[in-house]
């Protein structure tokens, strides 16, 4: 047995930022990761940084790749080779950045609870058993396989992770879910220059967006060659010598088709990845979902341990994994004046072309809690930036209380999103209405120039 004065298991961002500063106060930190293709976390390896690099690559495909098919497989393959570059780059760095630390060591393999401040790690060379008086769970998330006849141990089907190592482009993509995962998947396949059809469960596209921004992030898509057909069930994934054929039904007409497809995205969600980790052998309470359950402090129901990250829910994205790292770190040292209150209100952008970022309500949930309000409007058409670069496609939308004169939430459907929807979340947060958008002095031409516009 090791004992330790911590032990983090999973390299995620929230794990590794805490392993780091532990290990700075002279804490002895055990990381425990159960692959050494992951190292540094999801982000970096299969997450953000590798699906934007592709998204990157393939939003210049229009200008370098050619016209002819061949050379657009050519553009896709050499761009998945410069992703698997970057993050084997990225890997590296996370991975020496803490293995060359005198009071970390890194365990690869899997972490199990055998007791309440005990965890065994099966390794290629064995097994061994670390202790600590302080556990944190940093395992992430995993994607949901359906119940689908065919889906397993078929060929052609991939989930986000796999689907980014494929270095042949299929010429036509079935994407099973449109969720944010498989609308930036469905975008940026289609822009390498993939037949794209999207088969979503729900009678709606985007249903936590307003209606009028899912219209118009479907007719952009449509326009880039992207077809969706909603409110259907897909019974099966047939593998045949060549291709993967598709069966589904429509809800409405009780119809049954087939598509054939090169390959095949399932992406219907992620759910916390708790496998083989046992949290009720240590005391641990997870709910329905298999989410780690915390306090507002991240602290589990055994009070040796904290989760971060992905694994207990909610919000799935590494800024937040980073700000658990905050809350933990002042729960131990500080005066624990950080909770999850602090995340409020939430901000994401989805990196679909051009990006759709969100911050706060939107109207849907303004008026569902009984806010009087108002909404604003502006069309990417009518922002000077804009038309220097010829793209007209988007919407921005604005919703304030009218009572307080501060603003609920923001959505932008625009090029440079995912930047300027920081703006308004630095706003919000700060307890600023309205009119210190709409005042504000910005460069010009610039994207951020049109929040004079949208909060006047």
């Amino acid at each position: 047995m090791e004992n330790y004065d911590a032990i983090i298991i999973g390299f995620g961002k929230g794990g590794k930022t805490l392993a780091a500063d532990l290990a700075g106060r002279g804490w002895k930190v055990a990381i425990v990761e159960r692959s050494d293709k992951m190292y540094g976390g999801t982000c970096i390896n299969v997450g953000c940084i590798p699906t934007k690099t592709l998204i990157y690559d393939a939003r210049m495909a229009k200008y370098r790749a050619g016209d002819q098919w061949q050379d657009k497989a050519a553009y896709y393959y050499n761009a998945v080779e410069r992703k698997n570059g970057v993050t084997t780059v990225l890997r590296k760095k996370n991975y020496d950045s803490l293995a060359s630390h005198e009071n970390i060591k890194i365990y690869t393999g899997v972490g199990s609870f055998v007791s309440s401040d005990e965890v065994s790690v099966k390794t290629n060379d064995g097994e061994i058993v670390l202790k600590a008086r302080y556990i944190f769970i940093n395992t992430g998330a995993k994607t949901v396989v359906p119940p689908i006849a065919g889906i397993k141990g078929n060929r052609f089907v991939y989930d986000s992770a796999s689907i980014m190592n494929l270095k042949e482009l299929p010429h036509r993509l079935v994407v099973i879910g449109g969720g944010y995962i498989g609308l930036e998947f469905a975008s940026m396949y289609a822009m390498f220059g993939t037949e794209v059809i999207v088969l979503e469960g729900g009678k709606e596209l985007l249903p936590r967006e307003d209606r009028d921004i899912a219209e118009a992030v479907v007719e952009s898509l449509n326009r880039k060659g992207v077809t969706f057909l909603a409110d259907v069930k897909v019974n099966s994934i047939d593998e045949t010598e060549l291709n993967a054929r598709v069966s589904y039904i429509d809800l409405n007409s009780h119809k049954e088709y087939v598509i054939e497809a090169d390959a095949v995205l399932v992406a219907v969600g992620r759910h916390p990845n708790t496998d083989d980790l046992f949290p009720e052998i240590a005391g641990i309470e997870v709910d329905e979902k298999g989410a780690i359950v915390t306090d507002e402090y991240l602290r589990t129901s055994n009070p040796h341990v904290w989760a971060m990250g992905d694994v207990r829910g909610g919000l799935q994205f590494t800024y937040i994994s980073l700000d658990d790292y905050r809350i933990v770190r002042e729960g131990l040292f500080g005066r624990q004046e950080r909770s999850l209150s602090d995340q409020y209100p939430p901000v994401y952008s989805v990196f679909i072309d051009p990006p759709l970022s969100h911050v706060g309500m939107n109207e849907t949930e303004a008026l569902k809690k009984g806010y009087e309000i108002k909404v604003n409007k502006l069309s990417v058409s009518a922002i000077p930036r804009m038309k220097i670069s010829g793209k007209s496609e988007g919407l921005l939308k604005a919703v304030i209380d009218i009572k307080t004169g501060k603003v609920l939430g923001c959505t932008l459907f625009c090029p440079e999103s995912s930047e300027i929807i920081n703006i308004v979340s630095l706003a919000i947060k700060s307890g600023r209405d309205y009119t210190f958008l709409r005042d504000c002095i910005y460069t010009h031409p610039s994207m951020s120039e049109s929040f004079n516009e949208l909060f006047k």
